[in-house]
């Protein structure tokens, strides 16, 4: 189905862009959320006559991306995560958390703009953080991870290996059934004998 964006999609296009996508999408998710129109004569003109202005709120968001990527592009992001010897974290960091960062920072960044390798980062250490912005333009940050040790609190280096505690050696008695425990009792004995009529 061919329709005509209303405003800007992340990964299908700009405002005024003519796409086609697949039915379903259209009418279940682009076209009840007023992201789109279909396309037809009337929904055409419309755009002809809106053209102009479209292009100057292009023009706008590439310049504000431009600036907003050498804002970024000068930040570095620091997290402090549990982390055990092997660099392995307790956890994970993933562009939720770095769009909370970001805010922190004064940058409003929807966390779908930002791309992780692999999705999430699971290791210490410095990763290239890939934020779409506008258009092509993207910016890239520098991401620092560091272990903070464990999540007891004791730093990695200073973390003991854990050596599994010794199980105590439970020695099995075993116990007499009910019923031998009933026939051992002299009660039981009496009844098993033949009484003399």
């Amino acid at each position: 189905m061919k329709v005509i964006l209303n405003q800007d999609v992340i990964g299908l296009g700009e405002e005024g862009d003519i796409k086609d996508v697949a039915d379903g999408y259209a009418r279940n998710f682009l076209l009840p959320k007023k992201l789109a129109v279909p396309h037809t004569k009337e929904f055409l003109a419309a755009l002809e006559h809106k053209r102009v202005s479209i292009e100057k709120r292009k023009a706008e968001k590439r310049l504000e991306a431009a600036g907003l990527k050498e804002r970024l592009e000068a930040e570095e992001l620091r997290f402090s995560v549990p982390a055990g010897e092997n660099g392995k974290l307790f956890g994970s960091v993933s562009n939720a958390n770095i769009a909370v960062e970001l805010e922190k920072k004064g940058f409003q960044i929807e966390k779908k703009r930002i791309e992780i390798p692999e999705h999430t980062i699971r290791t210490i250490g410095t990763f290239k953080i890939r934020i779409r912005l506008y258009d092509k333009e993207e910016a890239t940050i520098k991401l620092t991870v560091e272990g903070s040790g464990q999540p007891g609190g004791a730093p990695a280096s200073q973390a003991k290996t854990r050596q599994p505690k010794a199980k105590p050696v439970v020695e099995a008695v075993a116990e007499p059934t009910a019923e031998k425990a009933a026939e051992s009792t002299p009660e039981a004995t009496a009844k098993a004998e033949p009484v003399e009529a």
